[in-house]
């Protein structure tokens, strides 16, 4: 995992900590929500990996009884060893095995950003993840005002918090920040906002991010 693309994910999880006006956070604040924030994300890919743990051995558990009860094996002597047989549809077991993945790869990418903000030779992730915070800080006004004007037919206060503080990270690296290539931008936060949000939320976060991308002429 590149360290920026922790660093938005770890900043994603600070947002979602504020419980209060983003302006009354101190700097010993947010290195506080950092930390607390990478337990929440140590704690979630444990669950998640328990989870998937589980559902590997409900699998297991699914299979041998399948070869137990089949009429291969019901007419063996019963001190005779169970002998494979074929499954009856492979789109059950895909199924099973993709949710699977999906919930492992969500747990390694947690565990991820936890060791590269926690390993004292990676913590340009936490200090690039309080630069977007504290950018957002100075400049709160300005860009939930971008928010607003870009998200035709959408009252700002009822937009998923989840997406504010996605186009909030977003907003604060094009606009001011300007050290990451423009694509990489829009793509990651496309990437939160699948990961975190709504089915709806990339699409609505693209259109957003590219409306604010042509009408400042930004290039990169």
């Amino acid at each position: 995992m590149q360290a920026r693309r922790a660093s938005r994910e770890l900043a994603f999880i600070l947002f979602s900590q504020f419980d209060k006006t983003i302006t009354n956070y101190s700097k010993e604040n947010l290195d506080d929500i950092i930390v607390k924030s990478v337990r929440i994300l140590s704690s979630s890919a444990s669950d998640d990996l328990k989870t998937s743990l589980g559902a590997l051995i409900d699998m297991k558990n699914k299979i041998d009884d399948y070869e137990a009860e089949h009429e291969i094996n019901l007419n063996r002597p019963l001190e005779a060893a169970n002998i494979a047989v074929p499954l009856p549809m492979t789109s059950d077991m895909s199924a099973r095995v993709e949710e699977m993945i999906e919930v492992a790869e969500k747990a390694l990418l947690a565990l991820e950003i936890a060791e590269f903000t926690t390993l004292e030779s990676q913590s340009e992730v936490k200090n690039y993840a309080i630069q977007i915070a504290e950018t957002f800080q100075k400049n709160h006004d300005e860009i939930d005002s971008i928010i607003k004007k870009y998200s035709t037919g959408w009252d700002f206060e009822r937009l998923v918090k989840m997406d504010k503080d996605i186009l909030r990270i977003a907003l604060s690296e094009l606009l001011y920040i300007k050290e990451t290539p423009m694509k990489v931008v829009v793509d990651e936060a496309v990437e939160l906002a699948k990961k975190y949000s709504t089915d709806d939320s990339s699409s609505f976060i693209n259109g957003v991010l590219a409306k604010v991308i042509v009408d400042n002429g930004l290039k990169g």
